[in-house]
């Protein structure tokens, strides 16, 4: 049995066959690598406090920050979901120096399948980390952008052809099914190029297609569980289960799945057991009680 307790981070996530995982509790880092079909459990310890300026915060905003941060902090703003409404340029972003440094930098476009197809950004160098981080089993860069929100500018326009989300409860019940990423490039940059013609407009300036390979990922999931609720601390003080699989930022049990990202900054005690739990010692015995 393993133990750690603290504030909860995402999950650490590396390249193997299967993808490694780790996870970030405190100041320790405990190996997910051998977990998968043993016990674990997830215990709230009452308290959330800001991955910024440390304030306790009687809920989490933004994925871990308290109110005031979250308000205050461009990295919250709605122009880092959406860069396309970057208004950086009319000098009123929250952190300018902030904004330069995270923004105002190479960024690339890509499609992923992780429910389906899909497009999305991220900075450039950070492909991987970010397929990964949503459980993508393929994942292909199509374009590169001198700043994020020039590629969030194409991104927009794609998302008007393919999807920009995944379907967490696709990802979660099955492996996605094989998408030749390449042709699909190919017939978006046709459709994209005819629908920018039609409006009269060119792609922004230092936008550039791509013609890399895609990447593939295997998870490490043993199966996937009979049920997809969602797990919360906000509902209950204790998640405990056999653990099924882990995928993107998702832990995967029997009766539901808990995702670490949006428990971020939730102080916990997380056991790893040294064998799996027997029937009835966890949530899913419970839970077959009101089934």
């Amino acid at each position: 049995m393993t133990q750690a307790a603290g504030p909860l981070a995402k999950l650490r996530i590396a390249l193997g066959e299967p993808v490694v995982y780790s996870a970030l509790v405190g100041e320790a880092e405990l190996s997910l690598a051998n977990a998968v079909g043993l016990g674990l459990e997830i215990r709230f310890l009452g308290r959330i406090s800001c991955c910024y300026c440390g304030a306790d915060s009687p809920r989490s905003y933004g994925g871990g920050y308290c109110y005031r941060c979250f308000k205050a902090l461009a990295r919250c703003d709605v122009c880092v979901v959406s860069p396309d409404r970057c208004h950086y340029a009319a000098g009123t972003c929250r952190e300018p120096e902030w904004g330069e440094a995270f923004c105002m930098r190479p960024h690339v476009v890509y499609l992923a399948n992780s429910s389906g197809a899909k497009v999305g950004i991220t900075g450039a160098g950070n492909e991987l980390r970010r397929w990964l981080d949503q459980g993508a089993r393929q994942g292909l860069i199509v374009l590169a952008a001198a700043t994020r929100h020039k590629a969030g500018l194409v991104e927009a326009q794609l998302a008007q052809l393919v999807a920009d989300r995944t379907d967490w409860r696709l990802l979660l019940s099955r492996d996605a099914e094989a998408i030749d990423l390449p042709m699909l490039r190919d017939a978006l940059r046709r459709d994209l190029a005819a629908r920018l013609l039609a409006k009269g407009v060119e792609l922004p300036d230092g936008v550039i297609w791509q013609n890399h390979r895609p990447h593939e990922f295997r998870y490490p999931v043993q199966r996937y569980g009979h049920r997809l609720a969602a797990l919360r601390l906000d509902e209950r003080d204790v998640i405990r289960g056999n653990l099924l699989g882990i995928k993107g930022q998702y832990l995967l049990f029997d009766h539901g799945v808990f995702n670490v990202r949006q428990h971020t900054s939730y102080h916990v005690r997380l056991t790893l057991m040294s064998e799996p739990l027997d029937p009835g010692a966890g949530d899913d015995h419970q839970m077959e009680l009101f089934s």
